[in-house]
């Protein structure tokens, strides 16, 4: 049979065949493209992942360096901790590691979503840890499951060790796990999410040399992520070591006197800056963030009425009260508005045009010198004195004291007090300096004021002669290897604008306060050992008219005053200078002084080997004019 197929047909079908062929050859050019683009132009990162498949790259945590007291004492170390981790990647059933992990540790499905949840954009290769430091049975049962449960390793890794826990925390810091802020501004350092960092103190201030240099270990593992052999390893190496200039039992017996009490107590040696104690109470367990601290008890810390994270050595400001009576009596010796020899009545009140400012000793003082206006702490005397020098003059010494401005201690938040001028009154009040004022300012009240280590630098200015050291913490930093690579160097910032005569005058009036009878700091004596200083009471709030000042038992604990003591020792030959300031402890001489007494009397021990320490008790042939009112300041 005959089919036709019309004229056209021949060219239709050729047609047909050339879009055919075009679709043809451009599905194949695409294929050729295609496989261009997947083998050469991203063939190594096909490759790369590939072998992550295959070759795995586990980073392993260099241990931070040691941080050693002053004659090597270990104060805070490195032991190994067990972490839980689970590799997104080699994980096949992500519901059962939820279920069954909260029944083997302690934590809680909301936990791991939490983890999860925080470590989203990393690469699913890299272990994300859902619990740190597991204990053995946590980890036995760990071992037990983890084969059903793909995906999850035990990570082992350097934990800190604060041996001493709550004494010197606020020195020493803490450690807390790296956010991406900080990851973005230290983004040539090398961190990852999930590592620590040191958050406060010296871990913060010399994280670069602590923290150590992280190596490695390739290892090939299997489907399921289990390690088949190694392959490669970098070993870490450890952070340099630190020695701190601290001295360890010094530190101790500060912290045990503070026991109890809320303040501050800070020690340097006079002839260099090197900070020998440092105390903050209360004060926190470092151990609490070197696992990572959790919410509840971070909450606890900071919600601490007593201001728990507060370093108040450093950042607590207060009225300095009869402490800043020297500064007083420099100001007016240097000024020649008074000289050793002059003597004025110190009643037991000083009227200013219709206001009366008292003194804290019922009768007064009588007639009396510098000498034993220190000495006896008298109020009326410095109000006189201090109306005459004048606040402005006051503040151009304070200031060269050091007051009013930081001390350059290499720790952060440090606080610069407040010296209160006319020309600072008008510019941050409208208003005009009143002389009434002065008055409260020559005896350490009003607006003036100082941190403890600020006191402290001042009163060790005096110490040794007249120069200010910048405060320091650390005497060396040491390669693992034991090659010194920073060194402590004194650095003098400034010296007190006060004679070698009239430092002398001063001096002997501080050591006079201690060891003389009607002196208010009796009770920092160490036997064997001379003692200089002076007593505080630095009131919180103002008294009310012809109210009598009572006891601080008798007080709310709130409306209590400050207690201060500073002072040094040996007094002619300074190795130590101490300041205490007890929050709302009442009398300077009963709550400070003892303090002092400690702090000093551990220190100097090897002096006294050969002497039986015991509470120095008032001796009634020494002091017979001491009555209990004698010692309030």
């Amino acid at each position: 049979m005959n089919v036709y197929l019309g004229k056209n047909e021949p060219s239709e079908l050729k047609a047909r065949l050339y879009i055919a062929t075009g679709i043809a050859l451009s599905i194949f050019f695409l294929l050729v493209i295609r496989l261009w683009f997947l083998q050469i132009f991203k063939g190594k990162e096909f490759k790369e992942l590939s072998e992550n498949n295959r070759i795995r790259l586990v980073r392993t945590i260099a241990p931070r360096g040691l941080l050693l007291d002053r004659t090597g004492t270990v104060v805070v170390g490195n032991r190994p901790a067990f972490n839980l981790a689970v590799i997104p990647e080699d994980v096949k059933d992500w519901g059962k590691i939820k279920k069954v992990i909260p029944h083997i540790v302690h934590l809680t499905e909301a936990d791991i979503e939490g983890r999860l949840q925080q470590a989203q954009g990393r690469p699913p290769f890299q272990a994300i840890k859902l619990k740190e430091d597991l204990t053995w049975e946590e980890i036995a049962s760990i071992e037990t499951f983890r084969i059903d449960m793909p995906g999850i390793v035990l990570e082992i890794e350097p934990r800190r060790v604060y041996s001493f826990g709550e004494a010197g925390s606020h020195v020493i810091g803490y450690l807390g796990e790296i956010d991406e802020q900080q990851i973005k501004k230290l983004k040539k350092a090398n961190y990852m999410l999930g590592d620590f960092i040191g958050k406060y103190g010296i871990e913060y201030q010399w994280e670069k040399y602590l923290r150590g240099i992280n190596g490695g270990r390739q290892i090939e593992v299997d489907a399921i992520g289990r390690e088949i052999k190694l392959i490669k390893k970098i070993t870490p190496t450890q952070g340099y070591t630190i020695y701190l200039t601290i001295d360890l039992e010094t530190q101790l017996a500060a912290n045990k006197a503070m026991q109890d009490k809320v303040g501050a107590v800070i020690a340097i040696d006079p002839q260099n800056g090197k900070i020998l104690a440092a105390v903050s109470n209360p004060s926190f367990d470092p151990n609490l963030f070197a696992a990572g601290i959790d919410k509840e008890q971070w909450n606890n810390l900071i919600s601490n009425p007593f201001h728990v994270m507060e370093t108040k050595t450093i950042q607590g400001q207060y009225p300095p009260a009869s402490t800043f009576k020297m500064i007083t009596a420099a100001a007016a010796l240097e000024e020649g508005v008074i000289t050793p020899s002059t003597k004025i009545y110190a009643g037991e009140s000083f009227w200013f045009g219709n206001k009366e400012f008292r003194d804290w000793k019922a009768g007064g003082h009588g007639i009396i010198d510098i000498h034993r206006a220190i000495v006896e702490s008298s109020d009326t005397f410095f109000y006189q004195v201090g109306l005459k020098v004048g606040i402005d003059r006051l503040a151009h010494y304070a200031k060269g004291f050091g007051l009013g401005r930081k001390t350059g201690i290499q720790l952060t938040n440090e606080k610069p007090g407040l010296v209160p001028s006319s020309r600072w009154k008008k510019e941050t009040q409208g208003a005009p300096w009143y002389e009434g004022e002065t008055i409260s300012v020559s005896v350490g009240q009003g607006y003036l004021l100082a941190t403890p280590l600020q006191m402290l630098n001042a009163y060790a200015a005096v110490a040794n002669g007249g120069k200010l050291y910048l405060p320091q913490l650390v005497n060396m930093v040491e390669t693992p290897e034991g090659q010194v690579i920073w060194r402590f160097m004194p650095q003098e910032i400034g010296r007190i604008p006060m004679s070698p005569a009239n430092i002398k005058i001063v001096r002997d009036a501080l050591k006079g306060v201690v060891n003389e009878n009607g002196g208010t700091g009796w009770p920092a004596r160490v036997p064997g050992v001379e003692i200089a200083g002076k007593t505080g009471t630095a009131q919180v709030i103002k008294l009310k008219e012809n109210a009598p000042r009572k006891k601080p038992k008798d007080t709310p604990y709130e409306q209590r005053d400050h207690a201060w003591f500073v002072g040094f020792g040996p007094a002619e030959n300074p190795e130590i200078a101490v300041a205490v300031l007890v929050e709302h402890g009442g009398f300077g001489a009963e709550a400070a002084a003892p303090v002092a007494r400690e702090v000093i009397k551990a220190y100097l021990k090897s002096k006294l080997q050969a002497t039986i320490f015991k509470t120095p008790a008032v001796n009634a042939a020494e002091n017979v004019n001491l009555e209990e009112s004698d010692i309030n300041d």
